[in-house]
């Protein structure tokens, strides 16, 4: 109820090494800014950086809560990781710029939004990843095969009900129904990427929602089926800062549960 009071500003990411840059940039357009960390910098709801074009391949707009989802990851150089619900790549560029030695793969149902995510991955830098489109209501062992991940994140699709402070229109439109629906779906596509974590590695879990059936009920779900003990897990209530709201969870794989042989 508080988020929808509350106008969340513009968070961009600086990409590693650049703030002195974009600091520069932000200064001599006369930009207004506030620093919260190296790599993050809020600015006005509205504020329009597509004019400067010399901001390209330095910048990500992302949302202070997203940008929080990475110390839940911790990822080591050459390790193998999956971004099973990629969308445009917002986690995974995220993941790369702080360890860009990954072996990544990032997948997603829609062919349309992996070519966003290209587009985003060529501004950055980024040149050496896989991509393949995965339908992951079905097993995706047709595909994938016996492959295993050091990192499994499923940012997974969702109510997207932490971001209505920016969309309150959406309100209107949402039914109730939606959240069982969801929570089932969520439920679906962890246990299809359950297997393909390597034991005693994470499975990050991902929304951009506030409803316990998609958060809590879903993390319990993964714990009590899929052979995965919770490490740690966070609501993060973005309103008090003026972001969006999101919950994450890290689960380290325990068991050959959900493998096949």
């Amino acid at each position: 109820m508080k988020s929808q009071l509350v106008q969340p500003h513009l968070y961009i990411r600086v990409k590693r090494g650049k703030t002195k840059i974009v600091r520069a940039i932000l200064d001599e357009n006369q930009i207004p800014y506030s620093e919260l960390s190296d790599q993050t910098i809020s600015l006005a709801n509205g504020t329009s950086l597509q004019r400067f074009s010399t901001l390209e391949g330095l910048i990500e707009v992302q949302d202070l809560s997203s940008q929080r989802t990475l110390e839940f990851m911790k990822p080591e150089d050459r390790e193998s990781w999956w971004d099973a619900c990629a969308a445009s790549g917002g986690k995974s560029l995220l993941l790369m710029d702080v360890c860009p030695s990954v072996n990544l793969l990032v997948s997603d149902l829609r062919m349309s939004i992996l070519r966003n995510l290209d587009e985003r991955f060529d501004h950055a830098g980024i040149k050496h990843y896989r991509k393949k489109i995965l339908d992951l209501t079905k097993d995706p062992y047709p595909i994938l095969g016996n492959e295993k991940f050091d990192g499994v994140l499923l940012d997974a699709p969702c109510t997207g009900s932490g971001t209505w402070g920016r969309t309150p229109e959406m309100i209107r439109e949402f039914k109730t129904a939606k959240i069982e629906e969801f929570s089932a779906l969520q439920k679906t596509i962890a246990s299809h990427v359950a297997g393909y974590v390597k034991v005693g590695k994470p499975l990050v879990y991902i929304t951009c929602s506030v409803f316990k059936a998609e958060n809590e009920d879903v993390v319990d779900y993964i714990l009590n089926n899929l052979g995965f003990e919770l490490e740690s897990m966070r609501c993060l209530d973005g309103y008090t800062e003026r972001a969006d709201s999101m919950f994450v969870a890290r689960l380290i794989k325990n068991s050959q549960i959900g493998l096949k042989i």
